[in-house]
Order: C-alpha cells, then structure tokens, then sequence
C-alpha cells in the first residue's frame, strides 16, 4: 500500500509559480482587466513580493519576453484596505517577436540584396 501511495504522488507536476502567475496574468488580458498585486495575491495565494519578482522576470527574454504594462488605479474604484498611497495595478501584454542582431545566412542576404536594389 505504502509504495503504491508513493508512485501516485510522484506524478504530480506543480507548476512553477512563474507559470501560474502567467496564466492568471493572460486570462485577465482577455477580459481586459488590470490587476493589482493584492488581487494577485488572493488569486494565486502568493506573496505580493513574490509575485512582483515575478512579473519582473516575465520581462526577460528567457522568460517569454512580455511585456508588462503598468498604471495607477484610479481613486473612483473601491479599493479594500488599499486607500493608502499610490496603488498600481497589472496588465501582461504577448511580446512581439523581433530578430534583433541575428546574423544573416549568405543565402538569406542574397534574397534581401535584389530587394533592396529595386527600391
């Protein structure tokens, strides 16, 4: 019994918070909603810090490279137990794939030579 109970918990993946937090960061995207770190916090059960760290990395190209927008939420919104200083709220934007310092192939300089030429 006891080895078969270790076999089960042994394939279970966690997710990485980073990916959690990505997800739930997506998803709000879709709904066009902007997001502050406390309502983060309550979403994913983890640590305001943490999860700023985390949009911080999500920056990095290793990372998936997002951009991550940034604005003041606006004092007309109820905010709970937040009505102190400024409050900044979320929003996880697709990057945009760029080829940036990538060198050229002699076949692929050869195609982008004519086109260049003809202008």
């Amino acid at each position: 019994m006891g080895k078969m109970r270790r076999r089960v918990a042994q394939g279970i993946v966690r997710r990485r918070q980073r990916d959690v937090l990505c997800d739930v960061m997506l998803s709000a995207r879709e709904c066009e909603t902007w997001l502050t770190l406390d309502e983060l916090a309550k979403l994913t059960h983890y640590p305001p810090a943490s999860i700023s760290a985390q949009l911080r990395h999500l920056r990095k190209p290793q990372f998936g490279g997002f951009e991550v927008e940034k604005q003041q939420r606006t004092t007309g919104k109820i905010l709970r137990g937040e009505d102190f200083g400024t409050v900044w709220e979320y929003q996880l934007r697709r990057p945009v794939r760029r080829i940036v310092g990538r060198k050229l192939r002699r076949r692929q300089r050869a195609r982008l030579a004519p086109r260049a030429m003809s202008r």
